[in-house]
């Protein structure tokens, strides 16, 4: 299966979600239709999935998860990243491409305004994996996954505002004043 399957399936388990803003709901949606795949279909997905989770993990990406979820540990920022899976393809490629386009999202503008909750969703993360194990009884894989993840480079300090101002205007605007 490919990146464009996966993400059909993300788009069908979105429409299906009593709120696709709702990233629990999404996920529990996105494992029940996997689910209902035959197991060598649902572990053809783990590569495509793997992919996504590679081209999503930058120093950017992960300032943006930083302020806006109140700081962002490694495993934070994995939650952030299945968070932003349930949002679908157009959302998802436009935050990686530009973290600062997530400024746009209500969902984002809410928690700005509010302070009450993160945007994360670990069972998206692995939904692969766990609808396999659903299908198969095994989170083994008939085959393993490819790559690693990019080399990030030379970090900077997510505590320098004027560098979050800098290179996330928008977001700081929100999260920063």
């Amino acid at each position: 299966m490919s990146v464009d399957e996966f993400w059909n399936v993300v788009a069908k388990a979105r429409e299906s979600a009593a709120d696709p803003s709702d990233a629990e709901d999404v996920a529990e949606q996105t494992l029940r239709l996997l689910a209902a795949l035959p197991a060598d279909r649902i572990a053809e997905l783990a590569q495509p999935l793997w992919d996504l989770r590679a081209q999503s993990y930058g120093w950017d990406l992960w300032q943006a998860a930083y302020l806006i979820n109140g700081g962002c540990s490694d495993d934070g920022f994995e939650y952030f990243r299945g968070w932003l899976l349930t949002q679908g393809r157009e959302t998802f490629e436009r935050a990686v491409a530009d973290p600062d386009t997530l400024a746009d999202l209500p969902v984002v503008q809410r928690v700005a305004a509010d302070g009450w909750f993160d945007l994360e969703c670990e069972s998206m993360y692995g939904v692969v994996w766990d609808a396999y194990a659903v299908v198969s009884g095994s989170m083994e894989l008939p085959s393993a996954v490819t790559g690693r993840y990019p080399e990030l480079g030379q970090g900077w300090d997510f505590e320098d505002d004027g560098e979050v101002r800098r290179r996330l205007p928008r977001l700081a605007a929100l999260f920063m004043d």
